[in-house]
Formats: C-alpha cells, sequence, structure tokens
C-alpha cells in the first residue's frame, strides 16, 4: 500500500488508477477509500483517478487525541495528497466530511483545484441546528468508545438519510455497513470530536465562499434533509457553482446510485475541462422576480 507523510508526520494511504487529468476523490465519515470503488473504476478509464484514507483510518495513521483532527487538518491532507504525488492541480470531489473538507480546499487552496465537487455536504451547517449536531457528535463518539465499532455500525448505518440505500440495495447496503465495522474505533471517535463537532457552520462562511471562482458542482440526495437547505445556500453563495439533485436519494449517493452520480459529475468535468463553464451572470440575482421594477 503506498501512502504519502503530512507536514505533522502522519501517513495517509491512498490508491490510484488510471492516467491523466487527476481526480482525487475524499471520503466521508462512514466510509474511506474502498467507498469509491465504483468512481475508481469509471474515472480510471480516462482520468488518473485517486482516493486515499483520511488520517484515522487504517492502513492511514490513527494519531492518538482529538487534538490532531480538524476541519483545517482535512483539508490540508488533500493538499498533502497532491504535493505527495507530485499534482500541480486536480479536481477534487468529495462526500460529506469530503465535502466539507473539499470546500475549505477551495476556499484556501483554489490554485491548487481544478474544480471542486461538494456532495452531501451541510450536516448541523443550520444555525438552528448547531448545539444539537455538535451534542449528536460528540455521543456518537462515545457510543463508538463505549459499545464498540461492530455495534455502532449497526446504529449509524441505520441512520435517516442510510435507509433510503438499504430499501434499494440492501446487498450494497450490507456490504457499506459490513466495512464500517471495520473501521477504527479511537479514529473515528477523534474524527468525530476533532472534525465533525468543531468545523465551523457554512453559514459563517458566506463571504468566504463568495470568493470562490473555482468551477463548482454542490450535489446532494433529495432526501438527505440535512444536506438540503445548506445545498441551497452554496448555490446562491458560490458564484461558480451549479446545484443538482439526485431524486429519491439519501446521504450515500455515490454508491447509493453510482452511475448516476458518475454521469452527473464526469459531465460537469468534461465542461470545465473544455473551458466551458460559466460563472454566473450578475443579472440572474436580481431582487426582481420577473424583470420589471415597478
Amino acid at each position: 500500500m503506498p501512502y504519502v507523510t503530512t507536514d505533522d508526520g502522519v501517513k495517509l494511504a491512498y490508491e490510484e488508477t488510471g492516467s491523466g487529468t487527476p481526480v482525487v476523490f475524499v471520503h466521508e465519515f462512514a466510509g474511506d477509500m474502498t467507498s469509491w470503488e465504483p468512481q475508481l473504476r469509471t474515472f480510471g478509464m480516462r482520468y488518473r483517478a485517486i482516493a486515499y484514507n483520511a488520517r484515522g483510518y487504517p492502513p492511514s495513521d490513527v494519531p492518538p487525541t482529538p487534538a490532531s483532527y480538524s476541519q483545517d487538518r482535512a483539508r490540508l491532507d488533500i493538499l498533502a495528497i497532491l504535493d505527495g504525488l507530485g499534482i500541480d492541480k486536480a479536481h477534487i470531489v468529495g462526500l460529506s466530511m469530503g465535502g466539507f473538507a473539499t470546500l475549505h480546499f477551495g476556499i484556501h487552496h483554489a490554485d491548487r483545484a481544478l474544480s471542486i465537487t461538494v456532495a452531501g455536504c451541510g450536516y448541523g451547517a443550520e444555525p438552528d441546528k448547531r448545539a444539537q449536531f455538535k451534542a449528536e457528535a460528540n455521543a456518537t463518539a462515545d457510543l463508538i468508545q463505549n459499545a464498540g465499532i461492530e455495534s455502532f455500525a449497526d446504529t449509524y448505518s441505520l441512520g435517516p438519510t442510510r435507509v433510503q440505500f438499504q430499501n434499494k440495495n440492501r446487498r450494497g447496503w450490507q456490504e457499506f455497513r459490513d466495512q464500517l465495522a471495520t473501521h477504527s474505533a479511537l479514529g473515528s471517535a477523534n474524527t468525530m470530536r476533532g472534525v465533525q463537532a468543531e468545523r465551523p457552520s457554512l453559514f459563517d462562511l458566506k463571504g468566504a465562499m463568495a470568493g470562490i471562482t473555482t468551477p463548482t458542482l454542490v450535489l446532494t440526495g433529495d432526501e438527505d434533509w440535512p444536506c438540503l437547505l445548506p445545498g441551497l445556500l452554496m448555490k446562491e453563495a458560490i458564484p461558480s457553482a451549479a446545484l443538482v439533485v439526485m431524486a429519491n436519494c439519501g446521504h450515500t449517493i455515490n454508491i447509493e446510485e453510482p452511475d448516476e452520480f458518475n454521469r452527473i459529475v464526469a459531465d460537469f468535468i468534461t465542461h470545465v475541462d473544455a473551458g466551458r463553464w460559466p460563472m454566473r451572470d450578475p443579472r440572474a440575482m436580481s431582487k426582481s422576480i420577473l424583470g420589471v421594477q415597478k
């Protein structure tokens, strides 16, 4: 298994396939690099497709304390992958926790991103949900540490935005649940405390998002309720953003509906590579409804 080493000495395991323009996939909290297999197989036929395990997800290193995990570290770890593989610029595709990291990468490292795809991003972002989300994140970490990763996987894999996957594809969902149960309890708990519970609200990042000119795709499932309003926020705030909502989908959209996910992302990247991705026309943001002023 190949690794890159971050500036704070953490080894990150990665896989890659194909050649050409790089596309880097950044996984969600309940996933790892293997959850991007449908994307590696598809995008690897046209691109240099790369997926890696975040810190805390073996065979990547598992730093022992939550202090080594943060939203800033998550986006810097994307940078470490690019630097370690000698990549100047790449398309960055992130889901959920990986979507937050990808968004922050687009804010802080726009010169290294050909495009950003921010999928399933928004949990706990709404101002009136912040305290609830932080409390649930820390309770989740407690559950992992007290009950063990196997018991946690039984609970987390049946969350309100995961049951859609189970109902559609019991076999695929079972594979997802079983893979989740192999994760490091320590790494998962530390990630939940250090990254998830402490990340800033998207609503506090509106000014920073307004400065993003990198081509951006915001992608979510229509039954991924915690991500719908934040998706609209990102569409409104980011002048280079398009918003796509996948029908009858929950949170785990890249494996719940891999063909549709791949089609949407591939079409987006194709437009970007052709130089055909637009910035929003400022006239579209008029306060007028019909364009006729009283």
